[in-house]
């Protein structure tokens, strides 16, 4: 059973008169996160990983542990799995830019990914030619896995997925995605900037091949993230970047890369956030992940619940709590989202998020939504209390 009341001791930004509900775009960060990050400023301030003096060796040692608090927060096997990067994106690009693309290949990728997971894809095909297929959902954002299995051929070499939309909140079966795609040889990359924060995560048992998460949207610094590479992709999985702290050595005429994940993190890293990355891993492990897990539904359904009842509110995603995480986005009839969004800001002290979410084909294929909808989306931290008083200002803005 999550402990919320203790756990909200942890954000002292609770303290203010204000409901955070925009955990989606990204997370509070508690205060032993934030401690964490102060430790090492204060106390061995120093670059990693090239210095033999004792405040160097201590940066790099706590730098290291976080890479290992990082592969066993998502079940991977060690540290060199784990390329601690700036966010998801940069682990998707990283991938992207490090095949060897041709005309022939085929990628396959869905209509509510979010654009890092989808733009990046489109850049390949217009510098490679490389055919790219979109699977389709329902209005719900519900999927077929024969949808997938029409899509995955022989000549798909790479299945790009989110394990949860930012907009819709679905959970995608992505074990049997990965199973259908390893089935015709493809490799899969998992989006896990939703899921990695809200389902107990295990990159082993689901048989990914790369798994990229963000680490603002788990607890984590902003500028901190990662992507687990397979130990079988690590040898033709090329670095986004080059240089400092990616070699093992040089010579006038070649250079040899250092062993993963330091061939991939070129140049300083960002040592405080890795740091901070890692406690982070280490709160959440803490709180457990299948406690999380239960309150998000629990949460959901409140949601649910709630904003279904209302006239003139629409709702979007899986109408089943048990198919979505604790986030829902809706629309107010005849009303701008970004007036509702506004107005639960300035008059109700509630923080949501409208727009588009970086995600404007699910936006125009399914909805046809010009401005977008508002959404709401929790965490370990928020309170039923926070939920039920969400509701009733947009029953009153409804109203209105």
């Amino acid at each position: 059973m999550l402990d919320v009341k203790s756990i909200r001791k942890d954000f002292p930004i609770l303290e203010q008169d204000f409901i955070y509900l925009d955990s989606a775009a990204s997370s509070l960060t508690p205060e032993q996160v934030v401690l964490k990050e102060m430790e090492f400023y204060r106390g061995y301030r120093a670059n990693v990983e090239r210095g033999v003096h004792r405040w160097s060796q201590e940066a790099s040692e706590e730098y290291e542990n976080a890479h290992e608090e990082a592969a066993k927060f998502i079940g991977a096997p060690s540290k060199a799995n784990v390329a601690m990067l700036r966010n998801t994106t940069e682990g998707i690009n990283l991938v992207a830019n490090s095949q060897d693309w041709k005309k022939t290949d085929k990628i396959v990728t869905s209509v509510i990914e979010h654009h890092s997971n989808f733009i990046t894809w489109l850049r390949v095909r217009q510098r490679y030619g490389t055919k790219v297929d979109v699977v389709r959902c329902d209005t719900e954002g519900i999927f077929e896995l024969a949808d997938w299995e029409k899509a995955i051929d022989d000549d798909t070499t790479l299945v790009a997925v989110t394990h949860v939309s930012n907009v819709l909140g679905c959970i995608m079966p992505i074990k049997e995605i990965i199973e259908i795609a390893h089935e015709h040889g493809a490799k899969v990359l998992v989006d896990g900037a939703q899921g990695v924060p809200h389902i107990e995560t295990d990159v082993m048992k689901l048989g990914v091949d790369f798994l990229a998460f963000s680490g603002h949207k788990m607890l984590g610094p902003t500028g901190s993230g990662g992507l687990y590479i397979a130990e079988h992709e690590i040898p033709t999985t090329e670095p986004l970047c080059i240089g400092g702290g990616t070699i093992a050595d040089v010579s006038i005429d070649d250079y040899v890369l250092a062993v993963p994940p330091m061939k991939y993190e070129a140049g300083t890293p960002a040592i405080a956030q890795v740091i901070g990355l890692g406690e982070a891993c280490r709160y959440l492990t803490k709180a457990g992940m299948k406690n999380i897990e239960e309150w998000d539904l629990k949460l959901a359904n409140r949601l649910l619940d709630g904003l279904s009842e209302i006239p003139g509110v629409e709702i979007y995603g899986p109408k089943d709590p048990k198919q979505r995480v604790g986030l829902a986005t809706f629309n107010i009839e005849d009303m701008n989202p970004h007036d509702v969004a506004l107005t639960l800001d300035m008059e109700y002290d509630v923080a949501t998020r409208s727009g588009h979410h970086c995600a404007l084909p699910l936006m125009k294929e399914l909805y046809q939504l010009n401005q977008g909808n508002v959404r709401a989306s929790t965490y370990l931290y928020n309170t039923v209390e926070e939920i039920d008083h969400l509701i009733s200002a947009v029953e009153e803005i409804a109203k209105s």
